[in-house]
């Protein structure tokens, strides 16, 4: 997959739901509309170098050096920080290319300190960037029978309120 419509499909063209999600560049590849963003490097590495690596520019996805630790003052307050700005810019460039920008659609897991901190910073900073345009989040939240950490409820609580507020 390149982005590329294979020639017997007609979407795209005149498709405002196609044209919702995915842009089309000069060469008539069908870009996602999308950012990936993680602390740590080796999942959006996957992406980078995976079945689907054609699809997205390499500003699209974002890494940092380290991950949050599962601490959500981590994901929000220091390393969080580092990257938002960046994040934030990239976001702003995919915006710009929108002709009637609706709102944001956000995916993330709140048991870890990037989900959860860096979500949360994330969320209030696109409140202030953008005003009270729409933002839809699907949230998992972790399940106390399969726990990867005894600090996920913190880390819960702490994103929820910013979850709920912007």
């Amino acid at each position: 997959p390149d982005g590329q419509m294979p020639s017997d499909k007609t979407i795209g063209g005149g498709d405002d739901a196609f044209n919702t999600f995915f842009s089309e560049t000069g060469s008539g590849k069908h870009v996602p509309r999308c950012v990936f963003v993680d602390l740590e490097p080796t999942v959006v590495d996957e992406v980078r170098t995976g079945t689907y690596r054609q699809l997205y520019h390499p500003e699209q996805l974002i890494s940092g050096k380290e991950d949050a630790a599962n601490n959500y003052a981590r994901g929000h307050y220091t390393i969080g920080k580092e990257i938002v700005d960046l994040v934030l810019d990239r976001i702003r460039k995919l915006a710009d290319n929108c002709t009637g920008l609706q709102g944001f659609v956000v995916f993330n897991a709140v048991g870890g300190g990037t989900g959860s901190g860096l979500g949360a910073l994330l969320l209030e900073r696109l409140s202030v960037d953008y005003g009270r345009k729409s933002k839809l989040s699907f949230t998992i939240y972790p399940s106390p029978q399969v726990s990867t950490a005894v600090v996920e409820p913190y880390n819960c609580v702490l994103s929820t309120h910013s979850l709920l507020e912007h």
